[in-house]
């Protein structure tokens, strides 16, 4: 993959690309952003075109027990990047069955286990998804860039006034500090910046 690649206008263009990947075997891309830009929303339409398999960094929120004062003070650390990796990233390298389980948010416990055979494609989406430590694994990477101004728009509508302010007083600053400490803009493939046409 040609890395001068930086910037694409449509997400059309990120089609071709992909096309492009299916040349080889298996292929994993991520899809990396802030919050409310659109990253779900853009997973779910590759899922439809390609019949590609799915996985979540919001399945993968660390649990209560494993919130420290430590853990949590780590660029990316309010993620369980250990159980990702294991349970999802190592096998999909191997082409063997993933077997994983999902962090609900509600009971704030993790899930059964859920089984997923490996396909010829697969997307992994969310924030802190392109964690240094999981780069080895990637085939190709997007970066979904939403304005300030827009990001708290789609918020305010999509959430209520109370959980809106956590993410403008809590896991937005978490996410900003987590893309500038790891200098994601100098290690994604490509940038798509979100405008309001984009849903």
């Amino acid at each position: 993959m040609d890395k001068n690649i930086k910037n694409i206008k449509s997400i059309s263009e990120l089609f071709s690309i992909i096309n492009n990947l299916s040349c080889k075997d298996s292929v994993i891309i991520v899809i990396e952003g802030g919050s409310a830009s659109g990253k779900t929303t853009l997973s779910k339409e590759l899922q439809e075109v390609y019949d590609c398999n799915v996985f979540h960094m919001d399945d993968f929120f660390l649990r209560p027990e494993q919130r420290t004062k430590e853990r949590l003070a780590e660029i990316g650390g309010n993620v369980d990047r250990e159980r990702f990796q294991a349970e999802v990233l190592e096998p999909l390298m191997n082409n063997e069955t993933v077997r994983y389980r999902r962090f609900d948010c509600s009971t704030q416990a993790l899930s059964d286990i859920i089984t997923v055979q490996p396909k010829k494609l697969t997307v992994v989406e969310g924030v802190y998804s392109m964690h240094p430590s999981f780069g080895k694994y990637y085939d190709f990477s997007v970066f979904l860039d939403i304005a300030c101004s827009y990001q708290k728009e789609r918020i305010l509508i999509r959430n209520s006034l109370q959980q809106a302010n956590r993410f403008f007083s809590e896991w937005i600053p978490m996410e900003n500090k987590y893309f500038l400490g790891t200098d994601i803009y100098s290690r994604v493939d490509t940038v798509f910046t979100v405008k309001p046409d984009f849903n």
